[in-house]
């Protein structure tokens, strides 16, 4: 795995949380006002989910997926002002994104050899700093030291509402309640996985989203952040 292709210094914030909880959306709105890279930790489990899935390897074996992650040519590229995410020459972005996909990664995540490899990677990138990092183990796994924790969440029936838009909005046919079922699935794999399950770290700022909309978390968040401190000293 390659790593991320783009120069980077500032601030290393990490924001966590569960679907729907709104944490994509926001992390890239934060990373853009505070002029740094938005890293999206889930796409890297959903790359090593895709190129499983067409490599035909057990998602429960963990030697054949150490080797996977091992052999992948993993990259984040800029691609018209946006972090692409791409397998050798391939954009997989798109790929990724699928609800298979988004059972598939969890499950996978939950796999020791494949956490190891992507913690490695995504500690590896956040060495460079200036990095808005969103995933569900940021805080506590991967950045215990970052500069500002986050963890955001909503009402279940708003992360339903939202995820179902969402859904709706990739030109999917798919009904709401077909979503909480998924949603309600993937939350109890996250949560009670024995490998860095999801809650939010003891230090971090934990907002609930049910009644804001994007914009207004991130000027919340950014509040927080200034009363830290660390954007006083920013360059």
């Amino acid at each position: 795995m390659d790593g991320i292709r783009m120069g980077r210094k500032g601030l290393l914030i990490t924001v966590d949380g569960p679907a729907g909880g709104g944490k994509s959306t926001v992390s890239r709105l934060l990373a853009a006002a505070l002029g740094v890279f938005y890293l999206d930790t889930g796409a890297m489990y959903r790359a090593v989910a895709l190129q499983a899935r067409r490599t035909g390897v057990d998602p429960k074996d963990g030697k054949r997926l150490a080797r996977l992650c091992s052999e992948m040519e993993l990259h984040f590229e800029d691609v018209n002002g946006a972090a692409s995410l791409f397998v050798g020459r391939e954009d997989i972005s798109l790929a990724i994104r699928s609800p298979e996909m988004d059972l598939l990664s969890s499950r996978i995540s939950a796999v020791r050899e494949v956490r190891e490899a992507m913690t490695e990677m995504q500690r590896r990138i956040g060495r460079e700093g200036g990095l808005v990092a969103e995933g569900r183990d940021m805080g506590t796994v991967v950045f215990p030291n970052a500069d500002v924790k986050f963890f955001l969440t909503a009402a279940p029936e708003i992360r339903v509402e939202r995820r179902y838009r969402e859904r709706v909005h990739r030109g999917e046919s798919i009904s709401r309640e077909e979503v909480e079922r998924e949603l309600t699935r993937r939350d109890e794999q996250d949560m009670k996985r024995a490998l860095a399950p999801l809650v939010p770290a003891e230090d971090a700022v934990i907002l609930d989203t049910t009644a804001l909309n994007p914009e207004q978390v991130v000027e919340v968040m950014l509040g927080r952040i200034r009363q830290k401190g660390p954007l006083k000293n920013r360059d």
